[in-house]
């Protein structure tokens, strides 16, 4: 048999549906869209609330808050690639127990770089761990605790010294996340004091890395072993053996010749997706341009990528039309204004203009702010 012929105008109507960037849902299913589209990007927390914005009706600016630090349905923590994410709460056990096995920081090149031994990593993985037993700690008061746990004032001092590298293996390990902020200082807590979690609730790594595979092909798809590999962080072997791993779940897409693929399911609903007049302006790391960065320039009408993804792993935001990255904006507030500047790739047609005026004034009014809009280029 024959692999299904599918075209990048098929595959950005139907990302932009699953991504729900076609059309807003409700606010009552804002959890769903964080877990559709694998957590939302959160090294800046604007980006995660705008990323909701985009996708969720009638969303407010303390929504996200809320969620995080009174209702505790979302949980911020470092996940893949090693960078912020906010996750559902409820599925935390789920990436936690993929997260678990990462072992690029169990490498002689990671503990020559940041001059610690294995056993010293064990022994602050687990200090931290006692550190939070029942209470959440800046990374000061963190650092005193681990002092004290561990008498060794050396070792406690890594935690203060570079900014996550010794945190993010305790995150991985399901030992800490995030807590409120106290004043402009963040906090640490207890993953399963935190969110009320219990030995039922583990997943079994394997279980859970097939699922994490089936999650980003299903919102990213269809993808390379290289596409899932660098979301995913690790080599792109081990990306190839996760997708070929589902077996009968994944198929070849025959896409531009390359070796794409998406699970079996979704092949006839990508064939039959068309475009739908929808217009997005997404924040800088939005989850779709992230799962994307291999690929991008498959999403645009030219070579605009370097536009788009920076030096520095900076990730602009993005005018999207239809699924297809069309430009980059900006906004800034400058007083009580917004100012958005929106910049095209080429011309647009009238209803792209006409839809991007009506996603400025939504922002405008998510922010409380008066706007004003400028079209650059």
């Amino acid at each position: 048999m024959s692999e299904p012929r599918l075209s990048w105008r098929h595959v950005m109507a139907w990302r932009a549906r699953r991504h729900h960037l076609d059309e807003r849902v409700s606010k009552r299913k804002a959890m769903d869209v964080v877990g559709e589209v694998d957590g939302l990007h959160a090294q800046l927390r604007s980006s995660a609330e705008l990323s909701l914005w985009a996708r969720v009706d009638k969303l407010k600016r303390n929504d996200v808050e809320k969620w995080l630090w009174t209702d505790r349905r979302l949980v911020k923590t470092w996940a893949m690639r090693g960078t912020l994410h906010l996750l559902r709460s409820d599925e935390y056990p789920l990436w936690q127990a993929g997260l678990g096995t990462y072992e690029h920081y169990l490498k002689p090149a990671w503990f020559r770089g940041f001059g610690v031994t294995r056993a010293e990593l064990d022994r602050l993985i687990a200090s931290i761990s006692r550190a939070l037993d029942g209470r959440t700690l800046t990374r000061d008061e963190l650092a005193a605790r681990v002092a004290k746990i561990t008498k060794s004032d050396a070792l406690a001092e890594r935690l203060r010294g570079s900014w996550g590298a010794m945190l993010k293996p305790a995150s991985f390990q399901g030992h800490l996340c995030f807590g409120p902020n106290k004043g402009r200082n963040v906090t640490f807590a207890r993953p399963d004091q935190w969110l009320g979690l219990s030995e039922s609730d583990a997943i079994d790594p394997t279980r859970a890395l097939e699922e994490i595979t089936r999650r980003f092909l299903s919102a990213y798809g269809p993808a390379t072993r290289e596409d899932f590999a660098r979301w995913w962080s690790v080599s792109p072997a081990t990306g190839g053996r996760l997708i070929s791993g589902l077996g009968g779940e994944v198929a070849p897409a025959g896409l531009d010749g390359g070796k794409y693929w998406a699970l079996t399911e979704s092949l006839d609903e990508i064939r039959a997706a068309s475009p739908t007049r929808s217009v997005r302006l997404l924040p800088g790391f939005d989850p779709y341009v992230i799962g994307s960065t291999i690929h991008a320039a498959k999403l645009m009408t030219g070579d605009f990528k370097a536009r788009v993804h920076r030096p520095q792993g900076w990730v602009s935001p993005v005018l999207l039309v239809d699924g297809r990255i069309d430009g980059v904006w900006r906004h800034d507030r400058k007083g009580k204004r917004l100012v958005v500047d929106i910049e095209p790739f080429a011309r647009v047609p009238k209803w792209v203009v006409r839809g991007a005026e009506l996603e400025a004034e939504s922002l405008a009014s998510f922010m409380n702010a008066p706007l004003e809009l400028k079209w650059l280029g």
